[in-house]
Parts: structure tokens; sequence; C-alpha cells
């Protein structure tokens, strides 16, 4: 099992016991660092949106994996069932915030750096879907995930990028591969994301020089509570999703585990070559 560190909110102190805050050296770093034959220091991960559905299985992978998770969400409780779960001999430490917040990318990455002294995989999956045709939009609800979807990935990153640096770390942004055709109805979200691709594919070039690598994962129809976060009755969730999988070549719709399973790889060390990729997980959706 992997385990359960004592949760963390904004609002109190962590009890855990904090260890050194020395950073280890990573692949980029230089000077006297470990000895070669030394134990490989465990990866830090930081996932928002981690209470549910992708992001979720990735900090559960993470885990397996021997990594220290930070699983970020909104609310306490689901972060709670994330981290209890877990298997593996990895960590995972619930960090309830909104990372909307004007301080909580700064404290975010802080908290992570005074914890466990190094940052080396930054997982941007939280996301909020906004439906409505043009016509029903407003400010506010547009402001709303904008800010989650957008904003926020961007700030985040730029907090994480100079301690991602001297770990030759990674930044994995979660897209859709759905906003790569278009959308009716979920035309503002599929922007948000599409804008991410496009930092995507920008932060890998200018952030190669730097030791750091960014990619993407765009998943398609995935079996996750988003529908009914969305507040979608029964019968109206029961269509959408007979639609995503008539668009699905693979006949059916994936499973959040199936999408961790490429963030972890295209995250690993062993993909030290790989950069400015956005990978489609979505039963052949984009191309079907």
């Amino acid at each position: 099992m992997a385990h359960s560190a004592t949760p963390h909110t904004t609002h109190t102190t962590p009890t855990m016991k904090t260890p050194s805050t020395r950073q280890e050296p990573g692949p980029n770093a230089t000077g006297t660092g470990r000895h070669p034959t030394d134990t490989p220091p465990r990866r830090v991960v930081i996932v928002t949106g981690a209470g549910t559905g992708i992001g979720r299985a990735a900090a559960r992978a993470f885990a397996a994996e021997g990594a220290r998770v930070l699983a970020v969400g909104r609310r306490a409780e689901p972060l709670a069932e994330t981290a209890a779960d877990a298997e593996g001999d990895g960590e995972i430490v619930p960090y309830t915030a909104d990372i909307t917040a004007d301080d909580a990318p700064s404290n975010l990455v802080r908290h992570a750096i005074e914890t466990y002294g190094r940052l080396d995989v930054l997982v941007n999956n939280a996301a909020i879907v906004g439906t409505g045709a043009l016509g029903s939009f407003t400010k506010e609800a547009m402001a709303a995930q904008l800010a989650t979807n957008l904003v926020a990935p961007v700030l985040l990153t730029q907090e994480a990028v100079p301690h991602l640096e001297r770990t030759g770390g990674v930044v994995v942004n979660i897209s859709t591969s759905i906003g790569q055709r278009g959308w009716p109805g979920n035309a503002v979200y599929a922007a948000t994301k599409t804008g991410l691709e496009l930092l995507t594919r920008s932060w890998a070039v200018e952030l190669a020089p730097r030791g750091v690598r960014v990619v993407a994962v765009a998943p398609g129809a995935i079996e996750t509570p988003i529908a009914l976060h969305q507040g979608l009755p029964e019968e109206q969730r029961a269509a959408l999703r007979a639609w995503q999988i008539a668009h699905t070549p693979m006949g059916r719709i994936g499973r959040p585990e199936e999408v961790a399973w490429a963030i972890t790889h295209l995250a690993a060390p062993s993909a030290s070559f790989v950069t400015g990729v956005i990978l489609p997980v979505d039963g052949g959706a984009v191309v079907g």
C-alpha cells in the first residue's frame, strides 16, 4: 500500500514530519551530487484536480511507481479517498487548495520544496467544463473556465520551472482530443484546452535549453464524473455517452487508468527525448 500522509489545507499547517529542504541534484545539475551508485531519489509529483477521474488515477499511478505525490483539489474528502486506496511504495499527500487563488501557485510549489526538497513532475489536470451555445455565455462563467483551465496552469508552471530545471523535470498538461475538432456546445472549454496545447508546444521549445520537457495528453471520452459535475440529468448523460461511443472507433468509453498510463510514461525518465508532443488517448476519436 502507498502511504497516505497527513492532508494539507491552505488554512492549516501540515502535521507531517518535514525532511531536509536541500534539493538533490537532478540530471542537469553540476558539481558533486549523489554518488553514481547511490539509490536515485524518489520523484516528487504535483497533480492538480486529483480528487476524481484522471487526476486521481494519475496520482495513484505515480505513487505505485514509488513517487511522492501532492494530490491537489478543492475538496478534502475526495482527495482523502484518492490517497486511501493507493497502492505501491509511494505516498500521496492530499493538498486542499483552489488553484485559481492569487497565492495558490506559489504556496503549492513552496510546500512541495519545503516538504520534499525537490520537484520532478507537474501535471496540470484541473479543469472546469461549461456547456452552452453561442448566445448563452456570461462573462462570469467564461472567466471561471479560463482561470482554472488556462491561467492557473500558466502561473503554476511558472512557479515550478526553476525547481524542475534542477531535476530535469517534466510538465504534463491535460488537454482534450475532442478540442481538435469542432465541438458545438462546449466551444469555450475546447478553446481553453486548445490554448493549453499551444502552450505545450511553445514551452517545449522555450524550456528545452533548460532541460525541462513539456508534453500533453489529450483524452477522449473517459469514464469520469465530469458530466455529473456539470449537473446533467441522467437521461442527458446517457445520450452523451451514446454519442461519445458512436464517435469512438474502438466503440467504448476509456478508463482514467488508461490516461494515467500515458501520463506516467510520458513523464518517465526513459522518455527523455520526448517533448512538445500531444498524445491523444481517445480510442481513435480524432482520426476516426
